[in-house]
């Protein structure tokens, strides 16, 4: 470890060794402290308890997503959602090996799985927080803004969790994958489109009597002539 490492990189490293090495549950908050070269009352400083030293910073980062969600502009909420995903993906890639032995640990103890579940909904609630606030006055605002919350939490768990599976490990084409995912994910910034789509227009000349008329708005909309059959007079 670096020696700048402050003593909560300490206690978070030495954690993650003992964990590994003598299971979550085996372990206690005095060896952490002990293998850290520090006191209980140092971890204590730090952390209210063994789950909260396995779990990322969430109240940091859900500070730093607020933050720049909280800036954008008319016109720059897709980047504002991109960019917002993109601190919270860049932060477990800087974690490296320590996000996925948290990963790890998370599959086997219901604790850490129950934390982290609960930490997903925190986000979802911050950005349909300002997804609301951008869209309430739009057609179907308020069922867009929770639908597109959601599926930019969703995108961005995706992506995490191939790379925490070891599926990907270029961060540039994880990063990538974040992008294309998030395209899908945002589509409902925009509202769609009116039914009816474009109106035919079809101009007849002044002699055009009715049959001739039909005749070619039949076939400027793609239609067949009518076939006589059954029920026809």
């Amino acid at each position: 470890m670096p020696a700048a490492a402050t003593s909560r990189d300490r206690l978070v490293a030495a954690a993650f060794e003992l964990f590994e090495g003598h299971g979550y549950d085996a372990t206690t908050v005095d060896e952490i402290a002990t293998r850290a070269g520090t006191g209980r009352s140092t971890f204590f400083r730090h952390f209210r308890g063994k789950e909260d030293v396995v779990l990322p910073d969430h109240e940091a980062l859900l500070g730093r997503v607020g933050g720049r969600l909280a800036t954008a502009s008319p016109g720059g909420y897709e980047v504002a959602l991109r960019e917002a995903a993109g601190i919270v993906l860049a932060h477990y890639l800087a974690e490296g090996p320590t996000a996925r032995a948290r990963y790890r640990l998370a599959s086997s103890v219901p604790a850490i799985r129950d934390r982290e579940i609960a930490s997903v909904q925190r986000y979802v609630r911050l950005f349909a927080q300002h997804i609301h606030r951008w869209l309430d006055t739009e057609p179907d605002g308020p069922l867009r803004a929770e639908l597109v919350a959601s599926a930019v939490v969703i995108a961005h768990n995706h992506v995490l969790r191939r790379w925490l599976r070891g599926e990907t490990d270029d961060d540039a084409a994880t990063a990538a994958l974040l992008d294309h995912s998030l395209t899908l994910a945002v589509s409902l910034l925009r509202a769609p489109a009116e039914p009816g789509g474009t109106p035919t227009v079809v101009i007849a000349g002044d002699q055009a009597d009715v049959e001739q008329v039909v005749q070619a708005v039949r076939a400027a909309l793609g239609k067949k002539p009518a076939t006589p059959g059954l029920g026809s007079s």
